[in-house]
């Protein structure tokens, strides 16, 4: 491979977009079929199969400009029985998460290092 094309795949690689997906959440697969109508590549990260690491879930949550609890699915019935009115620090709500990946609020969408939650379409529009 030449010089020119590796650097044309890893920019492809860069920029593509990422969506953490949920096939049993409607609002994931909403999200997920615009992305496949607007025709640009993404790769879909099926979080409850492979659940983030402790990084990369740091990361997103910077690209996401959030705090662990932002990120967390409050209603969901783990996290009712087992977190809920416990004083957690950021580290041990990260940790709930990636043992718990069903805590995660889905879907998410990454592009170009920054993310967003994909729940309102209009705004995904705009961010893709």
């Amino acid at each position: 491979m030449s010089e020119n094309n590796l650097f044309i795949s890893f920019k492809k690689i860069i920029t593509m977009i990422q969506i953490y997906h949920n096939p049993r959440c409607g609002k994931s697969r909403n999200c997920l079929a615009m992305l496949d109508d607007s025709g640009q590549d993404h790769e879909i990260i099926k979080y409850l199969e492979q659940p983030p690491t402790y990084i990369e879930l740091v990361s997103l949550l910077k690209k996401l400009n959030m705090k662990p609890l932002q990120l967390v699915r409050q209603k969901e019935k783990i996290w009712i029985q087992n977190f809920k009115n416990k004083t957690m620090t950021d580290d041990e709500i990260i940790q709930a998460m990636i043992s718990n990946p069903i805590l995660i609020e889905r879907p998410i969408v990454i592009k170009e290092g920054k993310a967003i939650i994909g729940r309102d379409l209009d705004k995904l529009t705009a961010f893709i």
